[in-house]
This record gives structure tokens, C-alpha cells and sequence, in this order.
């Protein structure tokens, strides 16, 4: 009857109480929201100020961290995919080397071995040397195959050559296994020696780091680099002690040929892991303070170049 009449129900209490909630929260929405914005717009604004760009470079490096996870993550899947073998290619290919530097150098050539097995000494040798070979060819493509994302959005490019590092780290990781296996069959006990290892792959990751920012850089501007770098990873392993030892260099060469040989980063590389696996040479102290100073400068000096050269990527890539 009411209905009918045209006269509205009474309102109860919890009618009122629903309606004011309703009212309150249609009130407070808008201001959350702009607040929400706000918040989101900050954290996601590039603020560029006049003589602070190094200072904002460093911190676009952290805020840009997922991306390198996602490159590392996405060349690693890459690398193997579509292969009949996969992961085992990172142990085939120690393996040859191995095999051929013991039956050439080892059998037939007699080298000394400083009291390891000959193929524990060469494994010791190629294991690291292959990851810097692997993340030198790696790091100086790599800004040439990441061309079309770099050519459009705006990250720090030192991420892509970094990721690169990663990718041979894992290869690494991976061929241990060799140099674990050969301590088993050759009997070589580990001692506290072995717990120096990462400090020497660290060296060894440095090291190609600095002079892959070289090379990457040069061989966005200069793509005759593309043809040097295989020359260079192919000469590297005659001048570093992989199919012989250092104290059979030392012997036969004083003077400045003694000198430029400790400048290379990996003979102390080399040298360490086969120092840690056992060795009977004495620890080099001069050529590990060498190659520590050999590391920096190529570092700092590969950051300097590839932060002045970075600007021009996107336009001559």
C-alpha cells in the first residue's frame, strides 16, 4: 500500500550505516588513487640533473638488475637450444684439449707436470682459460646481437656485455665436473688449497670483463674487430701456460721477456689453480700482484671508454 501511495519506507539503521560506508569509501577512493599514482609515478620517473649523471648511471644499474638476470637467464636457455647433445658441448669441448695437449705435449713431448698428473695439470690450465676465451668472444658480440633493443629503449648498456660474462661463467660451472672426475681417477687428494679457487676464477672474471668492454665497445664502431678477436683468443692460448708450465719458462727466459709474461693475467689465473690442485711449484706472490694490477687497469680503463663511447650505441649500431 505504501508502494502504491508513493510513500517511501522508513530507512532502518543498517540502510544508513550502508550508505554512509558507501558515501565514505566513494569519497576516499579518488584521493587514494591519485595518491597511488603519485607514489607509482615516482618510483617510475627518470629524473636527469646537470653534473650528476655517473651518480644516476649506478643506480639505473640496480633499478635495471631484473633485466640482466633475464638476459644472463635467456642466453644460458639459448645457447644449447636446438642441440642434439646440449649442456654436454661445455664438457666435449675441455675435453679435446685435454685429450690433445696430454698425447702431444704430455706423452710425446715429455713437459714437466710439477708433481700433478699431466692430464690434472692441462685440465687445470684449459678449464679457466676456456672461460675467458668463451666470455672474451662472447662479450665483444654482444652488443651487436642485442642491436635492436638497444637501438630502442633506454637501459644501461654495461648490463649486456655483463650478462654475456655470465653465460661462459656457466660453461665453468658446468666442465668442473672434468677437473673433479680426473682428481678422482688420478688419485690427487683435495686440500685447503682448493678453497683458493674462486678466488682465482674472480680474477679470471675481471679480467675478461675489462677487456670485453674494450671490445665490445670497439667492435660496435669498428666491426674489423669481429675478424681480430678469434686471432686473438687463438694466439692467447701459445702465450699462456696451458700446454706447459711456468717454471719451465722461467728457466729458459730472463729479462723483459720474464716480465711481459707475468703482465698476462692468466698466467696467474692458471698458475693459481694448479697451485690449489696440489702443485709443487712455489706460489708466485710477484706475478699474482701483476696480474691484480693488469685486472684493475683494464677494469677502470674499459669502464672509462665504454661509459664515453656508451652515448653513440643507439645511433651507429
Amino acid at each position: 500500500m505504501l508502494e502504491q501511495t508513493g510513500v517511501s519506507k522508513p530507512e532502518t539503521s543498517n540502510s544508513r550505516r550502508f550508505k554512509f560506508s558507501v558515501s565514505t569509501f566513494r569519497f576516499w577512493l579518488p584521493l587514494l588513487a591519485a595518491g597511488w599514482q603519485d607514489v607509482n609515478s615516482r618510483m617510475n620517473e627518470m629524473v636527469i640533473e646537470a653534473g650528476k649523471t655517473e651518480r644516476h648511471y649506478w643506480a639505473d644499474l640496480w633499478r635495471y638488475r631484473e633485466l640482466f638476470f633475464f638476459l644472463s637467464w635467456r642466453d644460458l636457455l639459448v645457447r644449447y637450444k636446438q642441440t642434439v647433445i646440449g649442456v654436454l658441448w661445455a664438457l666435449i669441448r675441455p675435453l679435446l684439449i685435454i685429450l690433445i695437449g696430454t698425447v702431444i705435449f704430455g706423452k710425446m713431448g715429455g713437459m714437466l707436470s710439477d708433481g700433478l698428473p699431466y692430464p690434472v695439470l692441462i685440465c687445470a690450465a684449459t678449464l679457466p682459460w676456456q672461460f675467458f676465451a668463451s666470455a672474451l668472444a662472447e662479450d665483444s658480440n654482444s652488443l651487436i646481437t642485442n642491436a635492436n633493443m638497444i637501438s630502442k629503449i633506454y637501459f644501461p648498456r654495461i648490463i649486456v656485455p655483463a650478462s654475456a660474462v655470465i653465460v661462459s661463467f656457466g660453461d665453468l660451472l658446468i666442465s668442473l665436473v672434468i677437473l673433479a672426475g680426473l682428481m678422482v681417477w688420478y688419485h690427487v687428494p683435495p686440500t685447503w688449497r682448493l678453497l683458493t679457487l674462486p678466488l682465482f676464477t674472480g680474477l679470471a672474471f675481471f679480467a675478461s670483463f675489462g677487456v670485453g668492454l674494450w671490445l665490445s665497445a670497439l667492435n660496435v664502431k669498428y666491426r674489423d674487430f669481429r675478424y681480430v678477436i678469434p686471432f686473438i683468443v687463438q694466439f692467447g692460448i701459445f702465450v699462456s701456460p696451458v700446454f706447459f708450465t711456468s717454471s719451465v719458462f722461467h728457466a729458459k727466459h730472463v729479462g723483459p721477456a720474464y716480465l711481459w709474461y707475468d703482465l698476462n693475467p692468466m698466467v696467474a689465473v692458471i698458475d693459481g689453480y694448479r697451485w690449489a690442485l696440489g702443485g709443487t711449484a712455489a706460489f708466485d706472490a710477484w706475478g699474482l700482484a701483476a696480474a691484480l694490477t693488469v685486472t684493475a687497469l683494464l677494469l677502470f680503463s674499459g669502464l672509462k671508454y665504454f661509459r664515453a663511447t656508451e652515448k653513440a650505441f643507439a645511433d651507429i649500431i
